[in-house]
């Protein structure tokens, strides 16, 4: 994909001294009191900052934090945390400013950070007046937020229309470079894991991943649905008796292309959903009418893991059971091991999918951590996300 790249422009000399306005994904998770419970998105943010402060920039950074009411500033929306723990993580003050859109005053080499974007009336639609002011305040505009990059709003893509130059930042770079490495150019073969509780949340995605992939493994209660399309008993397991048409045609598209949708052939059952509840294996034909399906079975997951290991490249997203109970984890967890131990180039995204990967710590096992949860999902579908879009358009004049 090309895209200018922030990383480039500051190797080359064009950063110093310029104004440098970063679209940062700080929205982090706080307490009831407002404190951040979470950091992450904060730390990721830090090399792009760092980057444009040793360039001798002039930095804005703003964010988004929750979602707050268009021309209504409530302190819970403020981004004053963040200011202070990313001051902390920088090492120097990070002055917070209110009410920027029409100026704001930064000198080379400091940092400021603008408060809430969202707050702005006309952010959400776009607003091109709106986006032309903010492109007005900088030099360069830097996208870094891979998790709005699914969003046309004034701060993600209007502003990089207007501004003089529009790049990507490091986070948003590495997020395309992984996503091309993984889907436009693969090693094979290609196995894709997509697990939650509805097909229809992701049917999009599993009917694009079908003309693509060589091993479609589904999880959770999409799986349940991929049972009764396969004529297995589920119980009373979640599942979308509606959907078993377009599972089917899932399973027939896949095989006509010689690929496979792997079906369980074990599961682990309970009576009811707790984390208490004793767990029974069963061979998937011998599911009971009051049986919960809460995870894969011992077998099952044996199998999947060892087509892991012989993939080229995996995708990753969403766990194939209960793993937040421990007794319904060991699919999940034989799976996240597999990904861990095989040579393929790997990529997970999906917030429950980084819940399982932190579980079992197998971060730095993982080829790729996408952060991005809903963009992650488009790019997957085969969308082109809007802010990979302007990227490409200013990058080819």
């Amino acid at each position: 994909m090309n895209v200018l790249r922030f990383s480039d422009l500051c190797a080359q000399g064009k950063a110093a001294g310029q104004r440098v306005f970063i679209r940062a994904d700080l929205n982090v998770p706080q307490d009831a009191a407002g404190n951040i419970t979470e950091d992450t998105r904060v730390r990721a943010s830090v090399p792009c900052i760092d980057m444009a402060l040793q360039a001798g920039a002039a930095v804005m950074v703003t964010s988004h934090l929750g979602r707050p009411t268009e021309g209504e500033f409530k302190p819970e929306d403020s981004l004053a945390p963040v200011a202070v723990r990313l001051g902390e993580l920088l090492g120097r003050e990070v002055r917070l400013v209110r009410d920027w859109v029409d100026g704001v005053e930064v000198k080379g080499g400091q940092v400021v950070l603008l408060e809430n974007c969202r707050v702005n009336k006309g952010e959400k639609k776009n607003s091109s007046e709106l986006a032309k002011k903010m492109a007005a305040l900088c030099d360069i505009f830097v996208h870094d937020a891979f998790g709005t990059a699914h969003r046309a709003e004034a701060s993600t893509y209007g502003i990089a229309q207007f501004a003089k130059t529009a790049c990507a930042g490091p986070l948003l770079a590495a997020e395309i470079d992984a996503i091309g490495k993984a889907l436009a150019n693969p090693g094979r073969p290609l196995a894709a894991i997509v697990a939650g509780s509805k097909v229809s949340t992701k049917l999009t995605i599993l009917k694009a991943l079908a003309a693509n992939v060589d091993q479609l493994i589904v999880g959770g209660g999409i799986a349940n649905t991929f049972m009764l399309a396969a004529g297995l008993p589920i119980g009373k397991s979640l599942a979308e008796a509606d959907l078993v048409g377009e599972a089917r045609a899932v399973i027939e598209a896949m095989k006509a292309r010689g690929a496979a949708v792997p079906i369980p052939t074990d599961v682990v059952t309970a009576k009811s959903f707790a984390a208490d509840a004793p767990a029974t294996v069963k061979a998937s034909g011998d599911v009971g009418a009051d049986d919960l399906i809460l995870d894969i079975g011992p077998q099952t997951a044996a199998r999947l893991a060892h087509q892991l290991m012989a993939a080229g490249t995996i995708v990753w997203n969403g766990p194939v059971g209960v793993f937040e109970f421990d007794a319904f984890a060991h699919g999940t967890e034989t799976i996240a091991r597999a990904i861990a131990r095989s040579p393929a180039f790997s990529i997970a995204g999906g917030g429950d999918t980084l819940a399982a990967i932190a579980k079992y710590g197998i971060e730095k096992d993982v080829g790729y951590i996408s952060t991005g949860g809903g963009a992650f999902l488009e790019v997957l579908e085969g969308k082109t996300l809007p802010a990979f879009e302007i990227l490409q358009k200013r990058a080819n004049g």
